[in-house]
């Protein structure tokens, strides 16, 4: 007796009509999970204009230059407990070392990656050029500390730097 071989089924036009098709709804599904996964975690922009953000770089540029010639000394310092919470400490002199008197400021904690975990620091004076904050939920990592200082309504100093947190 000779031995059968198996039958195989021959490529119709119907089977390659259903497997693209099928290939097709595959991809077009994975593409739309994952477009819908990065609009839903995106952070937004940094700037909502670019626009109004270059008119106001002259501004800035000038408002640096007198911060400059004032000669201000302003140092900041900040402690991350295992908790969350924060504590930072302000000291600042004017150009001959005296004391700040007069001068309201605000630093903000800002990830270099995500607005939305940005966290603003209430300060408050201490004593004549001393000011310390507090602020809760602040994660482990790379921050921002911009401090803020003004008088009078207008901003006399500005200052960002990179620190991390531990």
């Amino acid at each position: 007796m000779a031995a059968k071989s198996p039958a195989t089924r021959p490529i119709t036009g119907r089977f390659v009509l259903i497997t693209t098709i099928a290939f097709f709804a595959v991809v077009i599904t994975v593409n739309m999970v994952m477009m819908r996964l990065a609009i839903t975690t995106l952070p937004g922009t940094e700037v909502d204009s670019a626009y109004s953000a270059s008119l106001a770089y002259q501004r800035e540029i000038v408002a640096a230059r007198q911060q400059n010639e004032r000669g201000w000394q302003v140092q900041a310092h900040i402690d991350r407990r295992p908790d969350g919470a924060a504590a930072v400490a302000i000291e600042a002199r004017d150009h001959a070392g005296a004391p700040l008197t007069g001068m309201n400021f605000l630093a903000r904690l800002e990830r270099p990656t995500d607005r939305r975990a940005d966290r603003t620091i209430e300060v408050t004076a201490a004593d004549p050029g001393s000011f310390h904050g507090h602020a809760d939920g602040v994660l482990a990592g790379q921050w921002d500390l911009v401090i803020e200082g003004d008088a009078d309504g207008r901003r006399m100093f500005l200052s960002k730097n990179r620190i991390v947190l531990n």
